[in-house]
């Protein structure tokens, strides 16, 4: 063999060494793998009790029922029935569709209900207490979801969350710190002792035996058995007695509503995600539309060009979301118009590599013509291809804190996604305008994001996450990572993340994110915040692998798991 022929075969040796490096890399990289059917969620016992629905040879749709109230029981901070979410979907013939089961406010329900004499926000009133609730969607989402896709009775969907709450929950070192961090509020809030409010320790054990109870109600009664009879009296006093507003009238006249998704294509791929009232759909879409002509890859990651053009992105898409969104049963959001090509290229027409735009000097956009930080996700896949991907929330950390102590669950704080004051930002430093204002059964504006992406034709992601207002983003940078960048499901949930509002205008780092990028960001005019942000989202989401298998993508920031077979 010449000289020329040896050092020919000896670089393809290499590269095929260095080829199958890498491969051997992702393939360590790579999260739970399952060849046919699995769920992701904020808790083990959630992920197996859905799973198990689905060995029994029920569909994606049987096991959201299941996997929703394990979490109600084993999640109480988020999971609930004294909440409300969204839900898209795709059957495994391609079908797409998104169910609004958000709290509504209630009739008695007033513009500046949270307003003082001067006509300044009492920000606690919408926050914590009776007067925070919103009416509870949930329940009346599941059996909405059962009576239109179920296959398996809803008394055996229902079976395995009464069971856990009878026998009890093991409780996480995370759990116990949460816990205990809230038991004073829990306390004050009540005006009396609740099942919670006690020191709690890693492997400790939870019993609810009054929550059980009002899951046979609801098993024996279906949706009445939690919006009428016992139940709602339960919820109706609590409440009444702290000062709230709530009624059996709201409670009886609650109703959900199916959606069309907002859909549309990034890279050749086609993303479907939550229409308004949430803004997550039409964020997602303005972000993501707005970075595509940039051809992102070509940045490495994370690196300081990356961030300053999503960030810049974000910025002008939230500061749309302030003006534009609400309730499309009581405004008209210009979807089209916020989301063509045209308008987002003007948008960016104040883009400038060299400094920072101020978000003090950029508002919302013009045109012709006219949400908790403590909220779960999961992600489920069956082996027949349907697909859900679910976001269900009390808003913040264990909601209003009321507990309903006859009923065994935790009642929303979602009236402060609202916009009390327009201009004055909530719990997550969002601002809002008169599209978010409170009106009576008007439901109030999330940042909720259930997503599923298809390649192709052919379903490729299902994620989602809790986060309050860092939702969008975080699904945004998935999105990115699994996309543009190749990474594996889990590689892609363990990335370090940021996050960007328009107001206030910085931008906001996990701990664990690389320092440095801050300097030249900085030089920029750019503000670094890694205050208070140990953790942005806790994504859990499923891909879709070439040969057809299932990848879990289970966020190592929380105790959330991946099931699958």
């Amino acid at each position: 063999m010449n000289k020329i022929s040896l050092l020919l075969v000896t670089g393809i040796l290499l590269m095929c060494c260095r080829k199958n490096t890498i491969q051997d890399k992702r393939e360590k990289s790579r999260g739970f793998i399952a060849e046919n059917a699995m769920v992701v969620s904020a808790k083990e016992e959630a992920s197996k009790i859905g799973l198990d629905i689905m060995k029994l040879g029920g569909n994606a749709f049987d096991a959201m029922v299941a996997t929703d109230l394990a979490l109600l029981v084993s999640y109480p901070v988020a999971g609930n029935i004294g909440g409300g979410g969204f839900m898209v979907f795709r059957m495994a013939d391609g079908t797409t569709g998104a169910l609004d089961y958000r709290e509504m406010a209630p009739i008695s329900a007033t513009k500046n209900m949270y307003l003082d004499q001067e006509g300044k926000v009492v920000s606690d009133k919408s926050k914590t207490g009776a007067l925070a609730i919103g009416v509870p969607g949930t329940i009346a989402g599941l059996f909405e979801i059962h009576n239109k896709f179920g296959t398996i009775s809803i008394e055996k969907l229902i079976q395995p969350a009464i069971n856990l709450a009878n026998n009890g929950v093991v409780i996480t070192l995370a759990q116990a710190k949460r816990l205990n961090q809230h038991k004073v509020s829990f306390r004050n809030v009540n005006q009396r002792r609740i099942l919670y409010d006690k020191q709690w320790r890693a492997g400790d054990t939870i019993k609810n035996p009054l929550l059980a109870k009002t899951l046979e109600r609801i098993k024996t009664e279906g949706r009445d058995g939690f919006y009428k009879g016992k139940t709602a009296d339960f919820i109706v006093n609590k409440v009444q007695n702290l000062g709230g507003i709530i009624t059996t009238e709201d409670l009886e006249n609650y109703n959900v509503k199916w959606r069309d998704p907002i859909i549309f294509n990034y890279n050749d791929h086609k993303i479907i995600s939550m229409p308004p009232p949430s803004s997550g759909g039409i964020c997602l879409a303005q972000i993501l539309k707005t970075i595509e002509p940039f051809n992102i890859s070509q940045y490495k990651h994370n690196s300081s060009k990356y961030i300053q053009l999503i960030v810049e992105a974000e910025r002008r898409s939230y500061a749309d979301r302030a003006y534009f969104l609400g309730d499309p049963d009581f405004v008209d959001i210009p979807t089209d118009s916020l989301t063509s090509n045209k308008y987002l290229s003007q948008r960016m027409k104040s883009f400038n590599w060299n400094k920072a735009t101020k978000s003090s000097e950029l508002s919302r956009g013009s045109f012709l013509g006219y949400e908790s930080d403590e909220t779960t996700h999961y992600s489920i896949v069956d082996h027949k291809g349907n697909s859900v991907s679910v976001t269900t929330t009390l808003n913040g950390a264990y909601g209003s804190k009321v507990f309903v102590d006859k009923g065994g669950f935790f009642l929303n704080n979602e009236m402060d996604d609202f916009s009390a004051k327009p201009g004055t930002p909530n719990m997550f430093g969002l601002i809002g305008a008169e599209a978010n204002s409170i009106v009576a059964k008007k439901r109030m504006l999330s940042s909720m994001s259930p997503t599923i992406i298809e390649t192709n034709a052919k379903l490729k992601m299902v994620l989602g996450t809790p986060g309050g207002s860092t939702i969008i983003t975080t699904v945004l940078q998935n999105i990115i990572n699994v996309l543009d960048y190749k990474m594996t499901m889990q590689e892609s949930v363990s990335k370090p993340r940021f996050h960007h509002q328009w107001f206030p205008d910085n931008i906001k780092f996990e701990t664990s994110f690389d320092t440095t990028v801050f300097s030249p960001l900085k030089k920029l005019g750019y503000k670094v915040d890694t205050s208070n942000f140990l953790v942005i989202g806790k994504t859990d989401a499923i891909l879709v692998l070439p040969d057809g298998r299932l990848e879990g993508g289970a966020d190592p920031r929380g105790d959330d798991k991946a099931e699958g077979f």
